[in-house]
Parts: structure tokens; C-alpha cells; sequence
């Protein structure tokens, strides 16, 4: 996702931040439907079964196919996209990363706080990790909606902070989800890593090594062979099975990493996301009452769209504070607008919850229950911030000063400065 081309079509609908929000949405609100009517138990029966192959001692549910194998190619965008802001985007520098990640810190200590204060003394205190994360398509999804007016700065802020946010998460899962460890099967992910990015650098387009483009297909699908290779021993590992998507996309070389997410990125907004939300909405909303409800659905509730709200907030203006500068060109009135968006968790605080609860069914349904409404708290008080300042801006501006011309769309691994 690049700052240039919020709406592209030219190439995918699903390309779009306004589609892709729209899409994953939909996903979850179907999902919670289908799982109260009276299809629901035959369907969740179907995402409990097991796909087993005995020759190679494997098996997964289809329900944890969704959350650990087709989520990894998520990660491996995010991944891919990071790596280009360290080295050649927004966060190149420790002077332009430095505002965004206190930003994000605050975005991060808080809410688990919040969630703490709620669970402090239970059985659930191990859910702290599920409201610190930030949806970034949901977040520039309704940012596209509402905030088209507001300047380039604002979005490029909010997706600094929203990649710095996806870093703690991915780091979060490595430390604080694994179980278990098969070293000898991270060894042979590590081989099949190390393989996958070797072959990357011979698509680059200065390698000694380049060959044409028909030529280039055998590497195409070893590359792809041992793509599988590495998510396949990662999750045999004990490891969480996203990690090796998260691997992949820092091993792989820039330019065709850049071509890889260009052609994933469809597939990633259209089917992948969405499938995802709709498994893990799968959710039989409980008969009970609301003070029979467990604190972890009353500590994520609050802690998403407050906690990330009052966090990103504070923490943004003691980092403009601490270096005599706006944050990161910021105004408050500006920088409040981008933490509602920070509370939108979705996609990742799912995944987070499931992580969290895997031992206790009733809990981890709460907790979805709890991400969707917290979410949705966050939508509506994140539209209504980032319109008004929009219509702030369009009052001072004229519409043709108001936001610079988009660029053309880059070809792919050649994107712009600024991606997420």
C-alpha cells in the first residue's frame, strides 16, 4: 500500500484501501451471522476439521489453515514493505522514525495497561498483547473515506507509526507465542529462508546473473517451492507460523520483493484478509448477561479505541516535547485524528486473540467479540475526527493547493518512497 495510489484501479479494485476496509468488514459481519443462524454449527464444524497428511506427520484445522497459513503471505507483505521503509522510506532514519515510534510505543504500553487494569488478578491477564496492535488497512481504509482533504503528511504518519506497530506485533508473536521449540525443524526453515532470498537476488535487475524473463519462471517457482518449504518446517517448529511470511519478506531482495507484493496484494485484500475475518468472526454471541461477561472483553473493549486513543496521543506530544518540534509535522489537532485510526486492531489483534486464548474457547470468542465492537467503537470515533478536520482543511485550502497531484503508479519494484 503506497501513498500514491489510495484508490488505483486501473490495475485491481482490490488494490484499493477503501475496497480492501470495505471487504474485510463485510467478512467479519458475515461471519458473526453465519455462526447464529441455523448454518452456523455445520460451518464451524467444517472450520474444525482437520486436513492431515500422514506421510509427512502433518496436520492443521481448516480454521488454523486460515490463521496460520494463509496469513503468513499478509505478514510477508508487511514484511516486504517494512524492510523498505528502514532502508530507503519514511523510517530511514532514526530522525524520521524517531517521532512515529514514540508515537507508537505509547500506542502500544498503553492499551496493554488499560487491559491489565481490567484483567489484574484472573486467569487472563496473558490477553495484554491483544489491543496494542493497529490495522493498517482498516486504519488507511477509513482514512481514504473520510480523510481524503487532509494533507499527505497526515497519512504518511499514521503508516510510520502503523509499520513500527506491525514490528512490535510480529515481535510479540515471536516471543510471546511460542511453544515447544523444534530446533532441528528451524533449521531446515532457516535453509529454506536463507535458499529463498540467494535465488531473490538473481531477479534483480543489476544482477550479473539476470537472465530474460522466460528464464527467469524456474527461479520463479523454487523460489515459491521453498517459500512453502519455510512456512511448512516453521510451523512444524513450534514457532507461529506467520514468522516464516515475516522472514521471507526481509530475506527477499528489494526489486523483486517489490514485484512479489504488487502481485500478491489482490489476492492479499481480495480473498486472503477476508477469509481470515470471516474465520475468525465465526463467533456464537453468548447468552449472557454483561456482568457475567469475562474481564478480558471489558479490558479490549475499552483499551482499543481509548487506550490507543489517550497512548499514541500523550506519547506523541511529549516525543514533539522531547525533540522542540511538532510530531513529525503534526499538529495535536492533527495527531489525535491518526490515534482513533490506531485503534482500529482487527486483523491482527484477531489473530493476537486467538494466540492468547487458544486454551479456553469461551474466552477466545469473547475476545473476538470484544476486538469486533472494540474496532468499531474506533471506526465511528475516527470517522468523526478525521472528517472534521477534513473539512477543516477544505475550509483553508483551496481543493487544487489542498493535496499534491498522485503520481503515476510505479511498475512493479519500483514503488514509491513511502509505503506501509
Amino acid at each position: 500500500m503506497t501513498i500514491q495510489h489510495t484508490d488505483d484501479h486501473r490495475t485491481s479494485p482490490f488494490r484499493s484501501e477503501r475496497v480492501a476496509a470495505g471487504l474485510l468488514l463485510l467478512a467479519a459481519v458475515l461471519g458473526l451471522v453465519v455462526a447464529n443462524v441455523v448454518i452456523g454449527p455445520a460451518v464451524l464444524d467444517f472450520m474444525g476439521a482437520h486436513i492431515m497428511i500422514e506421510a509427512i506427520a502433518f496436520d492443521i484445522s481448516v480454521s488454523h489453515f486460515a490463521s496460520d497459513g494463509l496469513l503468513a503471505v499478509f505478514f510477508f507483505i508487511v514484511a516486504v514493505e517494512l524492510r523498505r521503509e528502514l532502508v530507503i522510506g519514511e523510517l530511514n532514519s532514526l530522525s524520521k522514525a524517531a517521532l512515529p515510534a514514540i508515537a507508537a510505543i505509547g500506542g502500544v504500553v498503553v492499551p496493554a495497561l488499560v487491559y491489565l487494569l481490567f484483567t489484574a488478578g484472573t486467569n487472563v491477564v496473558d490477553g495484554w498483547p491483544i489491543p496494542t496492535a493497529t490495522d493498517i488497512a482498516f486504519a488507511l481504509g477509513v482514512l481514504a473515506i473520510f480523510g481524503s482533504a487532509l494533507p499527505t503528511r497526515v497519512r504518511v504518519f499514521l503508516m510510520a507509526l502503523a509499520v513500527l506497530d506491525d514490528l512490535v506485533a510480529i515481535l510479540i508473536i515471536a516471543f510471546f507465542f511460542t511453544t515447544g521449540v523444534q530446533f532441528a525443524s528451524i533449521g531446515f526453515a532457516a535453509i529454506a529462508i536463507t535458499a529463498f532470498g540467494a535465488l531473490s537476488r538473481l531477479l534483480r535487475p543489476r544482477s550479473p546473473w539476470l537472465l530474460s524473463r522466460r528464464a527467469q519462471w524456474p527461479i520463479i517457482v523454487t523460489m515459491i517451492v521453498l517459500a512453502v518449504a519455510a512456512w511448512f518446517f516453521t510451523y512444524q517448529s513450534g514457532v507461529h507460523a506467520t514468522i516464516a511470511g515475516v522472514a521471507l519478506g526481509f530475506v527477499i531482495s528489494r526489486r523483486p520483493g517489490g514485484r512479489a507484493v504488487h502481485a500478491i496484494e489482490p489476492w492479499s485484500n481480495g480473498i486472503i484478509l477476508p477469509v481470515f475475518a470471516f474465520s475468525a468472526a465465526l463467533v456464537v454471541i453468548p447468552s449472557v448477561a454483561p456482568s457475567e461477561l469475562s474481564p478480558a472483553f471489558w479490558g479490549i473493549l475499552v483499551a482499543l479505541p481509548v487506550g490507543k486513543l489517550i497512548g499514541i496521543t500523550v506519547a506523541g506530544v511529549l516525543g514533539g516535547v522531547i525533540f522542540r518540534r511538532r510530531s513529525g509535522g503534526l499538529a495535536i489537532a492533527d495527531l489525535i485524528p491518526v490515534a482513533a485510526l490506531g485503534g482500529i486492531g482487527f486483523t491482527v489483534s484477531l489473530l493476537m486473540n486467538e494466540l492468547a486464548f487458544r486454551g479456553d474457547r469461551g474466552i477466545a470468542d469473547e475476545g473476538v467479540l470484544a476486538v469486533l465492537l472494540g474496532s468499531a467503537i474506533a471506526i465511528v470515533i475516527a470517522a468523526v475526527l478525521v472528517s472534521l478536520r477534513a473539512r477543516h482543511y477544505k475550509r483553508i485550502s483551496p481543493p487544487a493547493s489542498r493535496r499534491p497531484q498522485a503520481s503515476p503508479r510505479p511498475e512493479p519494484g519500483r514503488s514509491p518512497s513511502a509505503t506501509a
